[in-house]
């Protein structure tokens, strides 16, 4: 109990919470969440598929809240884990450190979106009651002392977000991604106009290589997307994952329980020679931005990637009036394509008095590490000299 005026559950599946109290809990509009990723079809074809299951390290503890009239006021999506895999936010040194010094690490509890480097609330309150966020934060401070887990991380969290819970003594991180801002651009060539011109001339080249000798593109939502698409994309899908870490986190039945539930959420960008496609990049709508999350190719065609992954991404959100392009985890390399850095934001519950003294004198010099690293790659980007202003 987190306080005299709320029950807190322990649900271990997504599947023993309702979607219609789920979705009632997460930010919608109009009656659709507005974060796919927070979506509860997002999550039991994770859980359905065998992805994020307790089998794989990532055993649901969500935290379901309700007030003295039994109403589900607050949710925080949370999963019991025995490693650090499909986070991306890295916390192996901290693991390393308190397992030399005789500790141990994990389990630990997490509270993201598996696989998923997409900001997200964790603290799903529609009323937007500090008193109910306080009893989620105390929850799951609870449980973690009851699940003998060394500490609780809230990762991709917004930043309003991470200062409750830093208001709350909990530790504050902060890293860089790198996002797409639409600033109300009637085309791509609009866009080209901001970039200085060497920069506007490399990307038209970009383009221009990407699509030489018959290749297309082709966007692809909702009830056009069938079997067969997703058996190409997952071919290119696994082969990226072979190549970057050995075996990809998602499987191919995912992808069909996506299809037949999130369909019209999910922006499937294929790139055809004729009629074969050979590359393909997954995206998600949101309310108002696009979440690129997965690409992969069967054959090495120069600047493809960029083509697929970020052009392609752009002018969508262009045609579409979505604000904002994320791009997922990482990657210098958008920079010169337009995408600028911007904060990500966590937080971090450690119960082990030792290692939450080292991990808060690391992160209060991590901090300004990443401001001034932002502010060199800034220097970076592609616009001319107060391009963005200057149209």
């Amino acid at each position: 109990m987190p306080s005299s005026s709320y029950t807190a559950t322990i649900h271990p599946s997504t599947s023993s919470i309702s979607a219609e109290v789920w979705n009632a809990l997460a930010p919608s509009t109009g009656g659709v969440v507005d974060n796919p990723f927070l979506d509860h079809a997002f999550f039991l074809a994770l859980e359905e598929s065998g992805c994020a299951t307790a089998r794989t390290g990532w055993q649901p503890q969500h935290i379901l809240l309700r007030n003295e009239e039994d109403e589900p006021v607050g949710l925080m999506p949370l999963f019991l884990k025995d490693h650090s895999m499909g986070e991306y936010v890295f916390d192996h040194g901290w693991a390393n450190a308190l397992e030399r010094a005789g500790g141990h690490y994990y389990p630990k509890l997490q509270g993201s979106v598996p696989f998923t480097p997409a900001t997200a609330p964790k603290l799903l309150v529609p009323s937007g009651s500090l008193e109910a966020e306080a009893a989620l934060l105390q929850t799951a401070q609870q449980l973690c002392g009851q699940r003998k887990a060394s500490s609780v991380h809230l990762t991709f969290l917004p930043e309003e977000q991470a200062d409750i819970a830093g208001a709350a003594d909990w530790l504050r991180r902060t890293d860089t991604q790198f996002h797409w801002h639409n600033e109300g651009f009637s085309s791509f060539e609009d866009f080209l106009e901001t970039l200085a011109s060497r920069k506007r001339k490399t990307i038209r080249r970009e383009r221009r290589d990407a699509l030489d000798d018959g290749i297309s593109v082709r966007w692809l939502t909702g009830s056009d997307i069938t079997e067969t698409h997703w058996d190409a994309f997952f071919a290119f899908y696994e082969d990226t994952g072979a190549r970057k870490w050995g075996r990809p986190y998602l499987n191919r039945t995912f992808f069909s329980l996506l299809g037949q539930t999130m369909a019209d959420r999910v922006v499937l960008m294929l790139a055809y020679d004729g009629e074969t496609p050979i590359a393909g990049a997954i995206n998600f709508r949101g309310k108002d931005r696009l979440y690129g999350r997965n690409w992969g190719a069967v054959r090495d065609v120069p600047f493809l990637h960029f083509e697929v992954c970020y052009y392609q991404a752009m002018d969508y959100a262009i045609a579409h009036g979505l604000k904002v392009v994320e791009a997922g985890a990482q990657g210098e390399h958008k920079l010169a394509r337009g995408y600028s850095p911007v904060t990500m934001h966590s937080a971090h519950w450690i119960a082990h008095p030792g290692l939450r003294q080292a991990v808060a004198q690391y992160l209060e010099d991590e901090r300004p590490a990443v401001e001034r690293e932002q502010a060199v790659l800034e220097s970076f980007t592609p616009f001319r000299k107060g391009g963005r202003q200057e149209r």
